[in-house]
């Protein structure tokens, strides 16, 4: 057992807290970067482009992240692709965010009135500009409360990267905790970071959501 002030304790994890935001970061930017350009495939009227991005979707919806790290971790060793947790943990989270960010933004254009679309058409725009000055400026204030939302999620699933040696909150609450074995003061502390890192973004998800309902009855 190793002598851990609380100070000591609450030092290490604000240190462990820099990755967890890193982390939630990447994925969030990435999968956002991700989940635009398979949103346009997924508007297009290419079979072809709407098939593969259901596909990668239902993928990615359908198996738990758990797995997911643990076939990039150590699947991909057993091919000659050598990798990290830093990198399995940014790769996979990126792929699972852009396709629930993928749904999100696709249900939020299509949310859109059909006569938006009509109008757009009328004035001889094509489907770029249509998107890009008549849809998806109505689109983003309806996404903009779901996608904070999933960003919540997003953070808690970090944690998950502990499981292939990734320090971040989580594994470094595992750690200090077998070292001090003291479980419930480290992972009740670990819990507190979460939500005071979660309830913020939560609060204000809510709120975009309330303010977009009333301006809907307006």
């Amino acid at each position: 057992m190793i002598d851990f002030s609380l100070w000591d304790i609450y030092r290490n994890l604000l240190l462990a807290l820099r990755w967890t935001i890193g982390l939630s970061a990447i994925a969030f930017i990435g999968g956002g970067v991700v989940g635009g350009i398979l949103l346009i495939l997924r508007l297009s009227s290419s079979r072809v482009a709407n098939f593969f991005v259901r596909t990668y979707v239902q993928l990615f919806q359908g198996t738990p992240l758990l797995l997911q790290l643990f076939l990039v971790y150590f699947g991909l060793p057993m091919i000659g692709i050598d990798t990290s947790p830093l990198l399995t943990a940014c790769l996979c989270l990126t792929l699972y965010a852009s396709a629930y960010l993928t749904e999100i933004w696709r249900g939020s254009v299509e949310s859109i009135p059909r006569q938006q679309w009509e109008a757009a058409q009328s004035l001889a725009l094509n489907f770029r500009e249509q998107l890009r000055h008549i849809i998806l400026p109505q689109a983003l204030r309806i996404a903009i409360a779901p996608t904070v939302g999933f960003l919540v999620q997003a953070i808690k699933n970090t944690a998950l990267a502990s499981v292939i040696g990734f320090v971040e909150l989580t594994r470094s609450g595992q750690i200090i905790s077998n070292a001090t074995f003291s479980p419930f003061l480290v992972y009740g502390s670990v819990a507190l970071f979460y939500f005071f890192l979660c309830f913020p973004l939560s609060m204000w998800s809510r709120h975009l959501e309330q303010r977009l309902s009333r301006r809907a009855h307006t």
